[in-house]
């Protein structure tokens, strides 16, 4: 029976940890110390009650018992207690970042690099000068603002124009911000600057030759090698392209290039057979699997995945070295606390909580679902069906918070995909080590892993594309618990009683002769046989009976397939907008509102549409409730009309506005209206740019021509995966201007509601995927026009207009934009 006397101390500290570490969290927040203190008294109650529920040993008479649940509850209450005091601590070290990120000043840092920087892709290009930027993080030691200096413990997220080493200790300046609520990082800083470093570790040196050698060897090979091979040895999927990543989300196959417990396994199982070949004495074996472990880890770094990964390995270990195989369920339990005392906010990573939930899937259902499933499958087909399925069961829920809907394609691709991945692995691994040394035979070993690669990236690729790949699903909370509900009535179903026979006798006859005969090239009918004196043999009605619940079974299977596919998606389809948003387009009548999404219940907001409700119930029906910037392109009743509703009820951060008062009563009354409400207000300037909670924007151009329509404000924006341009009321002067600073975008606000004043050229170097028209129905200006709509349209993009679909919102699952609401 399976171990689970840690589960409820290693559950109750995450939810301490999930709530310590929210947005309410911080010294002044006593309510939430409150409820982290009621979650933990609860676990340590499921502690005592499941205490000698876990290992299935009888207790010798009530004391034996009172004292092993006392036992439990004392575990239990010392591993709550370390993560809260763990907590406590770590938010009493970033509130030096917290405060000064709070009051937006130029602060200058002293830290370490402890994440991989990535290129941040904005627009055509990186910043406002069109320099590449990157983004990592820093763990911040000193921090000096305002000329005084003091000590800072925390994470920092950091964009910056240059790109410094992994484990480099560096010095930075620039404008420090406040984090999205519940982040690790304590606060954002962006600057123009290239950081000044100092050298990372040697062996951290050494390990970047190893993977930079790595990516020169597998330069000549295919674009998914190039891609997938770095990324199934070290996790490196910089160079993987856009469209196989895009297909291994949609398949379930993602997991190949995020290092987790699968890796480890593939590289522990390797090691240990190669020492067991050798005849490695044990004491050595464990040294030399613990040391190539450490260097496994610094290798592909210490992502949350990978640290789970690595912590149960150490259990794993030093069950061998005392010669005492550790449990698996404990080991994952004791994981789970000591990183989450380590780093609290690990408790709210969705890449820790998947992986985490995988590991709580394979060591708790894929033997129970083979011993199901062997009597159909055989042993080896029991467990290769087990595995993804027990994955994926306890994963679900989880990955419905991140993208609302269900794969059905999951478990076949992972399957197929399953045999390529250990020599992709193995054979990665070893290109990475003899990469700086014998890059030839490298570039031999790396093309052989190409080879692996090139079937997942098949399967990928045909699973993905299939129709009904994926079933939408209610998102947030709710569907996430509704999912969860329904896998475990499906586990209960399919798991109760004793495993069943399998096939009937007859069937597996059949399949047996059907066999043979295919491969000796002779085919021949194969019935039951007859009993003496004609009659069927004794197994007959039984078989019979088996035979009808399978066909029926079957038929039903097929009801339920055909109606997920066909009627679920429209019943969705009708609901309320998608939780998982990322822009949406009010439909304020003749006039604009667009909302771009920075969290999960703030936006950056650009115009508010003409007078009226339209705009704050499109803002209601988001579930906005904080504006994280304001922007009003400029001061037409159609643009600004709208303002009172849309802050009433809401806290605005700030406005930006156009920096030509025309009208001068419209920018009078906007004016006087900001002022009331007492949000600070600046004038746009042309170039400037800042962070929004998740979004990145710069001002484009800011009243360069003459008239209020071609002064419009317009803003790029980098939200979620997607970049997007919203061109305001410009006309042929403002477009003309604006065609030399853009490049390919994947959403733009067409301008001036699609009218006719149009331009050519840049609706060419814009070429988005999306052009959103705001107009109003049946409207006395005519847009929009025929030539607007046909110009973008032209120019590859899907024409959404409000006056037809009403408010829309689009949508990124699969790395692949999708529309809602219409």
């Amino acid at each position: 029976m399976t171990d689970l006397r840690l589960a409820p101390a290693a559950l109750a500290a995450w939810c301490v940890a999930w709530l310590l570490t929210g947005p309410a969290a911080g010294l002044s927040g006593p309510a939430t110390w409150w409820a982290a203190a009621a979650v933990g008294t609860a676990g340590l109650g499921l502690a005592g009650a499941g205490a000698g529920a876990g290992a299935g040993a009888p207790t010798r008479g009530t004391a034996h018992g009172f004292r092993s649940a006392a036992a439990h509850v004392a575990l239990a209450g010392a591993c709550v207690l370390a993560v809260a005091v763990s907590a406590h601590v770590q938010l009493a070290g970033r509130a030096p970042l917290t405060a000064l990120a709070g009051q937006r000043v130029t602060a200058t840092l002293t830290g370490v690099v402890v994440s991989q920087p990535e290129p941040f892709a904005f627009g055509a290009g990186g910043g406002a000068d069109g320099a590449q930027r990157y983004r990592w993080v820093l763990a911040a030691r000193t921090v000096d603002a305002r000329g005084v200096g003091s000590v800072a413990a925390g994470h920092v997220q950091v964009l910056s124009a240059g790109l410094p080493r992994y484990g480099a200790s560096v010095t930075v300046s620039g404008s420090l911000r406040t984090a999205d609520p519940g982040r690790a990082e304590a606060a954002r800083l962006t600057t123009d600057g290239v950081p000044e470093t100092r050298a990372p570790p040697a062996a951290l040196r050494l390990l970047d030759t190893h993977r930079v050698a790595l990516l020169d060897v597998t330069d000549p090979l295919s674009p998914q090698a190039r891609g997938l091979v770095p990324g199934a040895a070290i996790g490196d999927t910089s160079r993987l392209p856009e469209d196989v990543a895009d297909e291994m989300r949609a398949s379930g196959l993602s997991h190949v290039t995020a290092v987790s417990g699968g890796h480890f396994a593939v590289v522990v199982a390797v090691l240990t057979l190669l020492c067991s070949v050798a005849r490695v004495p044990r004491a050595v074996r464990v040294v030399l699997v613990a040391l190539a472990s450490l260097t496994f880890v610094a290798l592909v770094r210490p992502e949350p995945a990978v640290l789970r990964a690595a912590v149960m390995a150490a259990f794993a270990l030093a069950g061998v070295a005392l010669g005492r195989p550790a449990p698996s369920a404990p080991a994952l339990a004791a994981s789970v606390v000591g990183l989450l005392v380590v780093d609290p906010w690990l408790a709210r990573s969705f890449g820790f909580a998947l992986s985490a939930a995988a590991t709580a899937g394979l060591v708790l259902l894929a033997a129970p679902l083979a011993a199901r499933l062997e009597p159909w499958t055989g042993r080896a087909g029991a467990f290769a069906l087990a595995v993804p399925s027990a994955a994926q069961a306890a994963c679900g829920p989880v990955l419905v918070l991140l993208d609302p809907a269900v794969s059905t394609v999951s478990v076949p691709a992972n399957l197929l995909a399953a045999p390529a991945l250990v020599p992709a692995t193995v054979l990665g691994l070893v290109a990475t080590v003899l990469a700086p040394w014998v890059p030839g035979v490298a570039g031999v070993v790396a093309a052989v892993a190409g080879c692996a690669t090139w079937w997942i990236a098949a399967v990928a690729h045909v699973f993905a594309t299939a129709p009904g790949a994926a079933v939408p699903w209610p998102g947030g909370p709710a569907g996430a618990v509704l999912l969860a509900l329904a896998t475990a009535t499906v586990l209960w179903v399919v798991l109760r009683g004793a495993p069943r026979r399998g096939w009937p006798e007859p069937w597996r006859a059949a399949a047996r002769s059907a066999v043979r005969d295919a491969l000796t090239g002779r085919w021949r009918r194969v019935s039951a046989p007859r009993a003496p004196g004609g009659g069927s043999p004794d197994t007959s009605r039984t078989a019979g009976r088996d035979r009808t619940c399978f066909v029926v079974l079957l038929a039903a299977a097929c009801v339920v397939v055909l109606v997920a596919v066909t009627a679920v998606p429209r019943l969705v389809g009708r609901a309320a907008l998608p939780a998982d948003w990322v822009v949406a387009a009010c439909d304020v009548g003749q006039g604009d509102a667009v909302a771009l999404r920075t969290g999960p219940a703030s936006a950056v907001v650009v115009d508010v549409g003409p007078a009226g409700t339209a705009a704050g119930r499109c803002l209601d029906r988001l579930g906005i409730t904080r504006v994280d910037l304001l922007v009003l392109s400029h001061f037409h009743a159609d643009h600004v009309g709208g303002l009172g509703p849309v802050l009433a009820g809401r806290e605005v951060t700030a406005a930006l506005v156009s920096p030509v008062a025309e009208p001068a009563a419209g920018a009078a009354v906007t004016g006087a209206a900001l002022a009331a409400a007492g949000i600070p207000v600046r004038a746009a300037r042309t170039g400037e740019r800042g962070v929004a909670g998740s979004i990145a924007w710069r001002v484009l151009l800011a009243g360069a021509g003459e008239g209020a329509n071609d002064s419009s404000v317009v803003l790029a924006a980098r939200t979620g995966d997607l970049d997007v341009v919203l061109l305001g009321d410009l006309e042929d002067a403002g477009q003309a201007a604006l065609v030399p600073l853009v490049g390919a975008v994947d959403v733009v606000k067409v301008a001036h509601h699609g009218s006719a004043v149009q331009s050519h050229e840049l609706a060419r170097r814009l070429s988005p995927a999306v052009a959103l028209v705001s107009a109003g129905r049946d409207n006395d200006y005519g847009h929009p026009t025929r030539e607007a709509l046909g110009l973008y349209a032209g120019a590859g993009a899907a024409v959404v207009r409000t006056d037809e679909c009403g408010t829309v919102a689009l949508v990124v699952r699969g790395g692949e934009v999708g529309l809602a609401g219409c």
